[in-house]
């Protein structure tokens, strides 16, 4: 099974794509080839300055900066702020904190825990039975007011009750709800009436001619204006339409359909064909540009940089080998020596002198007293067992 599918087909193209492709893609070309050569000119210089100059450049400043900045501050604060706040922190240890922590053990907490024990005496043996005394007067006052005012308010209620609720409870029962039932009878009695003489009255007197004139006059003339009203609406409509459409539509359709539209296509093809003239020029102008660079670059390597490895070669290789086997080496070989030789004159020199002070001290003091040295990671081994003597008591010497 192929899995790559074909191409689309592509529309036939026409005479005016094939004729304006070739010209527009030439003038492009001309105009956009020097802009290429020109951009690349641009990239390769700013990569070698970037790894030239401004790459080393950078470096040397982040070297200089860490010399000039960031070495001094941490100088500063390893050998001068850490000290110093050390000191400061001692200081302030012994000068504030020793103190006030003494002066705190010593003197407040004692101090507090008398003060404390004071006043819990003089509450527990003082102040709590003056306040229990007080509370004991405050509850029997208080008992003494609520049953005088629960006697006051009872004797209260009970005259409101007789003297006006009860009075004024029968007044409503037996005297006003009876008159004002049958004034409520009466009012509505005389409503009804009045309203049934008033709807008959209207009745006969306006809605029925309303209704007749309605219906016999007003009506078929309402449907005559307005039967005229739309067919002149109608006409009038029409003529406008008409109008409009000769006028506008048919002049903007035509304008649309014959000028515009091919304007349009012509200006669409020839954009496309700048567009791709554009990328095929550019894409062109990129082959050139790199057969141009490589052919500098050959020549820049047959110039400079063949001559210079020629040099490096057969001049300066040569004469640097030469250099090192004839002179360096030996330099390194003797300064070798001289380093051996000094480090065994000071070894020398060194021993020399310890033995003088080793003489100097034993002819001064005397002869340091040797210590017998002991064993001591393993406990002293005992006589070994002969055959003459045992350790079991059944065979004892």
């Amino acid at each position: 099974m192929d899995l790559d599918k074909p191409p689309a087909p592509q529309p036939p193209e026409g005479c005016l794509v094939v004729a304006l492709r070739l010209p527009v893609r030439i003038v492009v070309l001309v105009l956009v080839v020097p802009v290429r050569l020109a951009w690349d000119a641009l990239v390769a210089a700013g990569r070698f300055l970037h790894a030239t100059v401004l790459r080393p450049l950078g470096r040397a400043l982040r070297r200089a900066g860490r010399a000039l900045f960031v070495r001094p501050f941490v100088a500063l604060w390893r050998w001068v702020l850490v000290p110093a706040g050390t000191a400061l922190r001692w200081l302030g240890h012994m000068l504030v904190a020793a103190p006030l922590g003494w002066l705190h053990a010593r003197l407040l907490t004692p101090l507090g825990h008398a003060l404390r024990w004071a006043g819990r005496g003089v509450v527990t043996h003082l102040l709590a039975p003056v306040g229990r005394g007080l509370a004991r007067l405050a509850r029997g006052v208080g008992a003494l007011l609520a049953a005088v005012g629960f006697g006051v308010f009872t004797g209260a209620a009970w005259l409101v009750r007789y003297l006006l609720v009860v009075p004024a409870r029968w007044l409503y029962v037996h005297v006003l709800s009876p008159v004002g039932r049958a004034l409520l009878w009466v009012a509505e009695a005389l409503v009804t009436g009045a309203g049934a003489v008033l709807y008959w009255t209207a009745r006969v007197l306006l809605v029925l001619p309303a209704l007749a004139l309605w219906r016999w006059v007003l009506s078929p003339v309402g449907r005559a204006l307005l039967w005229v009203a739309e067919a002149l609406v109608t006409g009038a409509g029409a003529v406008l339409y008409w109008t409009a459409r000769v006028l506008l539509v048919l002049p903007a359709v035509a304008l649309w359909r014959w000028v515009l539209a091919p304007v349009g296509r012509v200006l669409a093809v020839v954009a496309r064909e700048v567009v791709d003239a554009l990328g095929h020029a550019w894409r062109v102008a990129g082959h050139f540009s790199r057969v141009v660079g490589r052919a500098l670059g050959t020549l820049f390597r047959w110039i400079f940089v063949e001559p210079a490895r020629w040099v490096y070669r057969t001049v300066l290789t040569p004469v640097g080998h030469v250099i090192r086997d004839g002179v360096l080496r030996p330099a390194a070989r003797a300064a070798r020596e001289v380093g051996r030789v000094t480090r065994l004159t000071l070894a020398a020199a060194r021993e020399t002198l310890r033995e003088t002070r080793r003489d100097l001290r034993r002819a001064l003091f005397g002869e340091p007293r040797q210590q017998a040295a002991e064993d001591l990671r393993e406990p002293p081994a005992r006589d070994p067992r002969t055959l003459g003597s045992s350790t079991t008591v059944l065979t004892k010497d």
